[in-house]
């Protein structure tokens, strides 16, 4: 049987901690989708076209990994896709609490489906999307932080606001 897992986020933008737990969980899993959800709570600096090209272009060297749009619960899209893990990142203990309770609310209702957290590599603990829009507001954009294809993306995004 094939095992498929989905790594749901917002990704705005996808971060080098982000492609890292994604890299390890395609090493786990046959298929791993990578589902870009909208947080309605969130006002994004990407758009959702945006944020699917550049985690398509940040994740192209992983055969095994697609990136997909997806507006919905992430329950949802497990069910129709047969799904067998969600996998979480988590960096700290903060993290931990939110997640802990989404595992919890998933598995209620849908108890076939498994949710897996790892965390990223202790050079990526610090970093988050929030983190890297906020310096790339400031003109700050490194490849440390972010994929090519993203730093490339911000640094284009963010000299067209300081030019007009």
């Amino acid at each position: 049987m094939e095992t498929h897992a989905i790594y749901p986020g917002s990704f705005d933008p996808i971060t080098n901690g982000h492609v890292d737990v994604i890299e390890r969980a395609a090493g786990m899993f046959d298929r791993v989708t990578v589902v870009i959800a909208v947080n309605t709570q969130k006002v994004p600096l990407l758009s959702e076209h945006e944020r699917l090209e550049l985690a398509r272009l940040s994740l192209e060297h992983l055969p095994n990994v697609a990136v997909e749009l997806f507006h919905g619960l992430t329950v949802e899209y497990a069910r129709q896709h047969n799904v067998t893990a969600i996998i979480r990142g988590v960096r700290a203990v903060s993290d931990f609490e939110y997640e802990f309770q989404m595992a919890l609310m998933n598995r209620k209702l849908e108890p076939s489906v498994t949710t897996i957290f790892m965390m990223p590599h202790e050079r990526y603990t610090f970093l988050n999307s929030s983190i890297v829009r906020e310096l790339a507001r400031f003109g700050i954009v490194s490849e440390d932080f972010v994929p090519p294809p993203v730093a490339r993306a911000l640094r284009q995004k963010f000299a067209s606001h300081r030019d007009g």
